[in-house]
């Protein structure tokens, strides 16, 4: 059977134009636009007009997709985020999907419960597990230990014993600052115009201690007066400084003139709220010191294991065992 012959111009647009499309095709979110035969656009052509039915994105549901429903936000961002996000140790924070900020993917969304004390800036410590009141309340007699009295500053009488009782002795003196040992930005020779680059007692790794960051008390130098090795204090021994409701633990690091008595290292003046600066800080009067007897704290640089032990034998210590 013969087919009638088109003419060249009929022929060519029949070769090029389908004449026949679906009769719905989606290519928004919205309603379909309905064609007519021969109906037909570049943007057609081009743009793929199926896509998976269902196109999961998260651990969660699939996200549902009618064909042709897709956008590069969608295809770039996470469109589902878990129902509850903690970002804080308080209540959880309610998320719809969707609902996600940069902030949220670029901060921990927990914090430890717990932060760890470091061999860093000291610790100060309010009243706690033992308070300043239990411990000034325990060493409110003295029994004097010392065969004499020492002075507080040069010149001035020697009024103050050194008191004896299980397991400590203590004294009440003043606090100069002591700021010798390693020098620092805040104890060298500009600082302090009696700097030492020496203490009495060193590091773990032979450098001298650094007042201007460990906790430290100075006890007098040897003499008729007193000897504090006779009392079971050593470098290192663990020491409980009170002022007012503040205590701070510290180690014996320093070792000072025979008959003066009242001395800290800036660290510990510091913790205090006592003004550290050697020139001219300290304070006068109303500080405390109790030293545990055979207590040293290995290597004496380690201030998170003195606060440790102060804590433990002070507890012991107001308890009466």
């Amino acid at each position: 059977m013969r087919v009638q012959s088109l003419t060249p111009a009929v022929a060519g647009a029949a070769l090029l134009v389908p004449t026949t499309l679906p009769d719905v095709v989606p290519v928004t979110q919205g309603e379909p636009v309905r064609r007519q035969e021969g109906d037909v656009r570049a943007a057609d052509l081009l743009v793929p007009t199926t896509l998976p039915d269902a196109v999961p994105v998260t651990q969660g549901e699939p996200v549902r997709r009618q064909e042709g429903d897709v956008r590069a936000a969608d295809l770039l961002v996470p469109t589902t985020l878990p129902d509850v996000v903690p970002v804080t140790q308080g209540e959880p924070v309610r998320r719809q999907e969707g609902d996600v900020r940069a902030a949220d993917l670029l901060v921990p969304t927990t914090l430890p419960d717990v932060v760890p004390v470091t061999q860093g800036e000291p610790v100060t410590r309010q009243e706690g597990d033992v308070r300043a009141a239990e411990l000034l309340a325990k060493v409110r007699d003295c029994a004097p230990v010392s065969r004499g009295r020492y002075r507080s500053d040069a010149g001035t009488p020697a009024r103050i014993p050194i008191c004896g009782m299980r397991g400590a002795v203590h004294w009440k003196a003043d606090m100069d600052i002591d700021c010798d040992g390693r020098p620092s930005r805040r104890c060298n020779r500009r600082t302090d115009p009696s700097f030492s680059a020496a203490t009495a007692f060193q590091q773990s790794d032979g450098r001298p201690l650094d007042a201007g960051h460990l906790p430290y008390i100075v006890v007098p130098a040897p003499s008729r007066i007193s000897n504090y090795r006779d009392h079971g204090v050593r470098g290192g021994s663990v020491a409980a400084v009170v002022y007012r409701d503040r205590v701070q633990y510290a180690v014996v690091g320093d070792v000072g003139p025979r008959d003066i008595i009242g001395e800290a290292s800036y660290a510990t003046a510091a913790a205090l709220g006592i003004r550290p600066d050697p020139r001219g800080g300290g304070t006068p009067s109303g500080v405390t010191y109790i030293v545990f007897k055979d207590t040293p704290v290995k290597p004496i640089e380690n201030h998170a294991a003195a606060v440790l032990a102060g804590e433990r034998l002070a507890r012991q210590f107001v308890r009466g065992r």
